[in-house]
């Protein structure tokens, strides 16, 4: 038996007990990350570097490819680690960390997200107003208000959690740190307290969600209207595809925090975990530009000058 003060590291969940599946899940991790970083990456460099771009969506995506690399970014590169160097050690502080940057960069996406559909129904259902209503000023407004509520909800649920005291061991049920988790290693009724809190905060997050689909519904309603059958199309095609992302990050993330003891298993536990942390972070970069050729044609011309310069930088050292 321990309590918090004593505790100097956590213990993560294992993938595998053999060495062969540990490099397994290594390489599976880090073909993810890789993919997530260069992915999010070209989105952030090209929305910054071409003034074209410099538009309300594309401003609110770039919210959102950075909140993308932060987030696979807590949790990823720890698990590889430890898979690696077949360790499941985890430092009290960088546990705490973990929980703070995670639940940070989670909110903050929900509450862009959430912009984002707004940012979409306006400019569908209500195009003469769009400028008034998503104005430069209006826009880093909304920007600065989900980044501020995220970084205020992360603060408020770590302090929480790890306030409270804790005696049933180091070991957590998870590749990184979770608050579900945390909360199961407590031996007071105090974690009640943090259960509410996520109550709450989960009833927050449906709200958004609610908002959403209304939005989406009002922009499906709006295209239906479209006489042309290839717009209504188009529209359907980028449309369903973000609604369904967003729907699978939303409530595999609800139903990991809020799932009763009784079907919890550290199967399900970790399968959750990967679609609401490590799925969306990957996918996003994809869906939100596939069907954007303005997007990809930008990024084109991006990858096109970092291949000359990086030619020419590699002549002038030859030289």
């Amino acid at each position: 038996m321990s309590n918090s003060s004593s505790i100097t590291q956590f213990l993560l969940l294992a993938f595998a007990d053999t060495w062969e599946l540990q490099l397994l899940h290594f390489g599976l991790f880090l073909g993810t990350y890789l993919a997530a970083l260069l992915a999010n990456g070209l989105i952030i460099t090209t929305i910054a570097c071409d003034h074209h771009l410099h538009t309300p969506m594309y401003f609110f995506l770039l919210n959102l490819a950075l909140l993308d690399l932060g987030s696979i970014s807590t949790t990823v590169p720890k698990a590889m680690a430890n898979s690696f160097w077949d360790t499941r050690a985890i430092s009290y502080a960088g546990c705490v960390a973990q929980v703070f940057f995670f639940v940070f960069c989670a909110a903050t996406e929900v509450y862009i997200l959430t912009v984002m559909s707004y940012d979409r129904y306006v400019a569908i259902c209500k195009p003469l107003h769009y400028g008034t209503l998503l104005g430069s000023r209006a826009c880093v407004h909304m920007a600065a208000a989900a980044w501020g509520s995220g970084f205020l909800t992360a603060l408020l649920h770590t302090a929480n959690t790890f306030s409270l005291p804790l005696c049933q061991g180091n070991a957590v049920g998870q590749f990184f740190c979770e608050i579900p988790q945390i909360l199961k290693l407590s031996c007071s009724d105090a974690y009640l307290r943090e259960a509410g809190l996520l109550i709450l905060s989960a009833l927050l997050v449906f709200g958004c969600f609610v908002f959403i689909v209304l939005s989406y519904v009002q922009i499906f309603r709006a295209v239906l209207r479209i006489p042309s059958e290839q717009g209504q199309h188009k529209a359907f095609s980028t449309c369903l595809p973000h609604l369904a992302v967003v729907s699978l990050f939303i409530s595999t993330g609800i139903f990991s925090h809020l799932k009763p003891p009784s079907i919890s298993s550290p199967s399900l536990d970790l399968v959750m975990a990967v679609l609401y942390s490590v799925v969306p972070p990957a996918v996003n970069p994809l869906i939100y530009s596939m069907r954007n050729q303005e997007l990809k044609e930008s990024i084109s011309k991006v990858v096109y000058w970092m291949f000359v310069n990086v030619d020419k930088f590699s002549i002038t050292v030859h030289k």
